[in-house]
C-alpha cells in the first residue's frame, strides 16, 4: 500500500491559507520571506523525486494556474511530472496534467490510490478534504512546516471538527529563517487519561 504525506506550511496560529484572491484573506504569500535555500532543499527531499499528489480542487485550480506557468526548476519539475489525483466534482475542467479524477468521495478515492502501485502521495493544501483524511487514518506522514509568524485570520489546516488524533513526533529541524520542520507519524485516536 502507497504511503500518504500531507506537508503543510503552517503559522503558528494553524492557518495554512496563502492566496489572497480567496474570501478576501490580507495576507497572501505570508510565508514568502521565510523561504530560502535552505527550505527549498529541505522540501525537495521530504517530496522526493518521484511523487503523486492528492489535491482538493481549489488547491488544484490554484497550483494549474501558476506551476506550468513557472520557469523550469526542481520543484516546478517535479510538480509538473506528478499525477495529480483530484477531489472534484467537474473532472472534465481537469487540464493540468498527468492527472486523474478521484471523484468527490475523499475516503474511497484516497483508499483507492493508496491501494494502486506507484510512488508515494503528497497532499497539501487542500483544506477541506484534510480534516476527513485525519479521521478516517489516511496519513501515514504530517509535515509541518511553522512559520514564526501569526496571522489572525484565514484558513486552518485543523478547523472544528477535525477529529481527535495523537501523533509520534519522528523529526524536527529547525531552518535558518525560522521555520521549524517537524514530521510526526500518526499514531492513531487520541490517547487521553
Amino acid at each position: 500500500m502507497r504511503k500518504l504525506t500531507m506537508i503543510e506550511h503552517i503559522s503558528l496560529d494553524g492557518v495554512i491559507q496563502h492566496s489572497a484572491d480567496e474570501n478576501n484573506f490580507p495576507y497572501g504569500n505570508w510565508s514568502g520571506p521565510y523561504r530560502t535555500a535552505e527550505g527549498l532543499a529541505a522540501m525537495l527531499e521530504l517530496y522526493g523525486e518521484r511523487f503523486d499528489l492528492l489535491l482538493g480542487r481549489r488547491t488544484y485550480d490554484l497550483w494549474s494556474s501558476f506551476w506550468p506557468k513557472a520557469p523550469s526548476s526542481p520543484m516546478a519539475d517535479r510538480l509538473q511530472a506528478a499525477k495529480k489525483h483530484v477531489v472534484t466534482h467537474r473532472p472534465a475542467s481537469l487540464e493540468w496534467g498527468p492527472f486523474e479524477s478521484v471523484g468527490s468521495d475523499v475516503k474511497d478515492g484516497t483508499l483507492g490510490i493508496k491501494a494502486q502501485k506507484g510512488p508515494h502521495v503528497i497532499v497539501s493544501g487542500s483544506s477541506t478534504i484534510t480534516s476527513i483524511l485525519l479521521e478516517h487514518g489516511l496519513v501515514d506522514t504530517l509535515v509541518l512546516a511553522v512559520n514564526p509568524v501569526l496571522l489572525g485570520e484565514g484558513k486552518r489546516l485543523f478547523a472544528q471538527g477535525t477529529p481527535p488524533r495523537s501523533f509520534e513526533l519522528v523529526n524536527s529541524s529547525v531552518l535558518p529563517s525560522g521555520i521549524v520542520l517537524n514530521s510526526y507519524q500518526c499514531d492513531g485516536p487520541l490517547k487521553n487519561m
